[in-house]
């Protein structure tokens, strides 16, 4: 499945090695997961709690800064919440991340789920997005509060509407969208809030879910670590 994957995200790895290689990457400031208090922006479908890797669950948390396809829809108050949930001498580790599937047919936007006989859209709500983009259904000026999320994500596809209409896969032009506005978000809401810890680590990614058998993998985008006091970026991280 991995070489399949490959084919559209090269620097993909299994979602447990991407944890314990974020461990390894943080080692060096002597914090054992439980001095880390983790915030993740993720999208809510089942699938990402079903498929979460169990060497994560090791972190304090998780704190629930995302929505629909992972965008931080909880704002500068979810930010602020998490921000005093820090250990003193511990850390904070916000990770965002989009999702979409690759099935088995090696298909972008589909997966096969637990007990189901066919293909089901992933992010089913990245597809709608899309679907009325290419249908020109979409009014940008359109946020009903009872549908606010899904609104919001089609806002940003058709913001770069030629950008996604004329991808080469545009299911996956329109994650990298949401991921760039993610990221944005989430630098903004940073430079809001004031954290307690001595550490603030940053870690971008896309989550690629594969049929239910197979698990899920990640493509590292970005891991910085960001001076907790002055809200700048010190440097890369690798692993």
């Amino acid at each position: 499945m991995l070489e399949k994957i490959r084919q559209h995200y090269p620097q993909a790895i299994r979602s447990n090695d991407f944890i314990l290689g974020t461990y390894s990457a943080v080692s060096q400031y002597n914090l054992p997961p439980e001095k880390i208090m983790l915030a993740h922006s993720i999208c809510s479908d089942d699938v990402n709690a079903i498929e979460y890797p169990e060497e994560g669950r090791q972190m304090l948390g998780p704190f629930n800064l995302g929505g629909l396809n992972g965008f931080p829809f909880t704002g500068l108050t979810g930010m602020a919440a998490f921000s005093h949930h820090i250990p003193n001498d511990g850390a904070a580790m916000i990770f965002y991340a989009p999702h979409i599937g690759i099935s088995d047919s090696g298909a972008p936007g589909k997966i096969l789920r637990v007990g189901q006989e066919s293909e089901s859209s992933c992010c089913g709500a990245a597809i709608l997005a899309l679907g009325r983009l290419q249908n020109d259904e979409i009014d940008p000026g359109q946020k009903p509060f009872d549908d606010y999320q899904q609104h919001a994500l089609q806002e940003f596809l058709y913001n770069e509407k030629e950008r996604v209409l004329t991808a080469e896969s545009p299911i996956k032009e329109a994650t990298e969208i949401i991921f760039e506005q993610s990221g944005k978000m989430i630098d903004n809401l940073i430079q809001k809030t004031s954290f307690t810890g001595r550490y603030l680590f940053v870690i971008g990614a896309i989550i690629i879910n594969t049929d239910w058998r197979h698990g899920s993998f990640l493509e590292l985008r970005r891991f910085e670590e960001w001076d907790i006091v002055s809200k700048k970026k010190i440097k890369d991280l690798y692993f």
